[in-house]
């Protein structure tokens, strides 16, 4: 279903047990399940027009290191680069990543291989539809049952996968830069509390740097928490990350549902943990509405500090914007891989 063809949120259809507003099924074709949501709106067709969105050329990789560049366990805590792994000390009991070099050397070799392991929610990250279901119903996207999560019979349904198969994601991308905003107003909060970013916020923004919203964009919001964790001291990074869980983002609320649905963005993405503030209320859990109801991905922990410096100084703030996430078979979430080219 094309973007021009999807409903209001008002006028959504009613899905059997789920509360208004789920858009179970509107993908669905030819009798097959759908699984990867509102990612079907980025169309080759979409993907010709969002080229025209390169006019410098300039390239911009949302991460400062390598996506596969490992950190390393005798790196002080205040390194200032923000690799995939920057966040130590994840929170929710999450591993930390471990990198571990394999000579070769008897094999006869003067060779190596290397060894890495990661949680895909502990750093950089696109969080897919077997990540979060309803919280009230336990349901994924399109009714995947949490028992069918883990066993292979259902590897197919929801699967990070499925995002690979149809070309990763690729399209036209806006930032929304509040950090930058809220400096300039003289708006003061903490990238560690509940902090609310409201529409009226985005929209007051998007005014200001000139932006211009179109039907299947990639919505990028800059709460600022990138830079706060490049300059905190080791003791604010581990309260503030790994002991404290509330954080800034979207608020989330009938307003924003709505919005969020009817301008019918492809995934959305941020630089904070959660993207939207944290803890969520119900019944406007935004996580509830982007994952399980509308199957639609969520970035976090971008690193978008290099990106709002090109913006700024090239006066543009929506770009083509490529991500390549990982192959993985029924994957449940996966590192963006993603650039930004202005």
């Amino acid at each position: 279903m094309r973007a021009q063809d999807l409903p209001n949120f008002k006028d959504m259809p009613l899905v059997k047990g789920m509360p208004h507003g789920t858009a179970w099924g509107l993908w669905d074709k030819d009798g097959e399940r759908d699984s990867c949501g509102s990612l079907n709106l980025l169309t080759p067709e979409n993907t010709v027009q969002a080229k025209q969105e390169i006019k410098s050329g300039t390239g911009v990789a949302l991460k400062s290191e390598s996506p596969i560049q490992i950190y390393q366990r005798t790196s002080p805590l205040t390194s200032p680069s923000w690799k995939h792994e920057c966040i130590h000390h994840p929170g929710f009991s999450r591993e930390e990543p471990r990198h571990e070099f394999k000579d070769l050397g008897e094999y006869g070799f003067t060779a190596f291989d290397d060894v890495i392991s990661i949680n895909t929610q502990s750093g950089s990250q696109w969080d897919g539809f077997r990540h979060w279901g309803h919280q009230d119903t336990h349901l994924y996207y399109n009714g995947l049952q949490h028992s069918e999560i883990p066993d292979p019979a259902h590897a197919e349904k929801n699967g990070i996968h499925q995002w690979s198969r149809r070309g990763g994601i690729v399209g036209r991308a806006v930032l929304i830069d509040y950090a930058s905003y809220a400096e300039k107003h003289g708006i003061n909060y903490s990238v560690t509390s509940r902090h609310e970013i409201t529409i009226g916020d985005v929209e007051k923004i998007a005014k200001e740097q000139g932006v211009e919203f179109k039907p299947c964009d990639i919505l990028i919001i800059r709460s600022g928490f990138v830079k706060w964790y490049n300059n905190a001291g080791d003791e604010e990074r581990i309260s503030g990350a790994k002991n404290g869980h509330e954080f800034a983002g979207l608020a989330g609320n009938e307003e924003s549902v709505e919005w969020l649905w009817n301008h019918h963005f492809a995934a959305v993405a941020g630089d904070s943990i959660t993207f939207e503030a944290w803890p969520p209320k119900a019944p406007y859990r935004l996580h509830d509405h982007f994952l399980a109801m509308w199957g639609t991905p969520i970035g976090e922990l971008w690193n978008l500090e290099e990106l709002a410096e090109a913006c700024k100084k090239e006066k543009k703030y929506s770009f083509f914007l490529t991500s390549a996430p990982l192959n993985v078979h029924g994957g449940i979430a996966s590192p963006p891989n993603a650039l930004a080219i202005l």
